[in-house]
């Protein structure tokens, strides 16, 4: 569900149960951050907020952060081809192209997908608001290069870019 952005200051004065709701859906499939975060306020600021969210993730315990990270749908996978993620992932997808793939291109996805799994156990994480299909493609071949380490930190530097995105979608510029 797309809520209508606020502005800052009326995002600051929302109660707890008010500002996690807006807020639910900024990490995938996990709005007890939007919680954590909203007991920070007030913010100065929408980057200060955004990064709050990022920082929350970052500073959870390792088994939550890779909940997190595979709360994430594969990209063109099948639960996006059946339209079963969340209507912000669904957004995102359709924003870099992922909803218009070729057969060829469906295949690599899978084929992508499947690596990952099988080297980090978890989902290969982007945010494809900041990238294209292609630079998607060339990302995931590099990052299975990585260490698990390394590709989970590189996943929660990814999410919280999402993040961001997604905070600044709800919080209404200021003039």
């Amino acid at each position: 569900m797309t809520r209508p952005p606020l502005p800052l200051a009326q995002i600051n004065a929302l109660s707890p149960e008010a500002f996690a709701e807006h807020f639910a859906g900024v990490l995938e499939h996990s709005p007890h951050y939007a919680e954590w975060v909203g007991a920070q306020r007030p913010f100065a600021s929408v980057e200060d907020l955004a990064a709050a969210f990022a920082a929350a993730a970052s500073a959870d315990r390792p088994e939550a952060q890779l909940a997190l990270i595979r709360a994430h749908p594969d990209l063109a996978g099948k639960a996006a081809l059946a339209g079963e993620v969340t209507a912000e992932s669904a957004s995102e997808q359709a924003s870099a192209g992922l909803g218009r793939l070729s057969s060829e291109e469906y295949a690599e996805f899978h084929r992508i997908n499947a690596a990952y799994h099988a080297r980090f156990n978890f989902p290969y994480v982007v945010c494809v608001r900041e990238n294209t299909k292609e630079t998607i493609f060339e990302g995931a071949r590099r990052r299975l290069t990585h260490t698990p380490d390394e590709e989970r930190r590189a996943a929660l530097h990814e999410i919280g870019r999402i993040a961001r995105l997604r905070v600044l979608d709800l919080v209404q510029a200021t003039e």
